[in-house]
């Protein structure tokens, strides 16, 4: 066995996580993969969620993004409470994780959407319309839904779930999320 080999073995979680991280946008689609680069580094956000029924509940959380696939992918992971923000022993409600990566087949972006605490799992394409994001896709019911990134800044930004029991004639707001940078700008 080779001494790559050797040292990838023993490494568990660091040799993947090594392989798994880059350093910036792949050279071979840069300005493409830049429409969600310009997300990439550390945020905070606060969020509501609406129920059908018109309450709502608030939550905090924390949502980071990085450069993945030798560039050629953006991945994340939310967080929900904050792990800073949570008691000894209190779970999370959300730790989920999404890879997403440019498609020029299609012209836009494919995103997998992966939260094991809830046993979620979401597929969407993700395109720029004017000055937002808009990923669809549809619910674990099978009703259209709709991720939308907008107000997007070098400091903030707003994320909003939507979904529509109309096959897209109205759209209803699950959730809401306002984002805060945290540190230095992008990454």
């Amino acid at each position: 066995m080779s001494q790559v080999r050797t040292r990838q073995a023993l490494g568990g979680s660091s040799a993947v996580l090594g392989a798994l991280a880059a350093q910036g946008p792949h050279p071979e689609h840069a300005g493409e993969l830049m429409l969600f680069g310009q997300l990439v580094g550390a945020w905070e956000f606060e969020g509501v969620e609406y129920a059908a029924d018109g309450g709502s509940s608030d939550h905090t959380g924390e949502w980071h993004f990085g450069w993945v696939l030798e560039g050629r992918a953006i991945q994340d992971v939310l967080i929900t409470p904050a792990r800073g923000d949570r008691a000894d022993g209190q779970p999370a409600y959300v730790y989920g994780t999404s890879i997403r990566f440019f498609d020029p087949r299609i012209g836009g972006w494919r995103v997998v959407w992966a939260d094991p605490v809830n046993g979620k799992l979401s597929v969407l394409v993700a395109r720029q319309v004017g000055d937002e994001i808009v990923m669809e896709g549809t619910t674990g019911d099978g009703l259209p839904m709709r991720w939308i990134w907008s107000e997007v800044t070098g400091t903030s930004a707003r994320w909003r779930n939507l979904v529509s029991s109309d096959e897209g004639g109205t759209w209803r707001l699950r959730e809401e999320m306002r984002l805060r940078r945290l540190g230095e700008g992008r990454g």
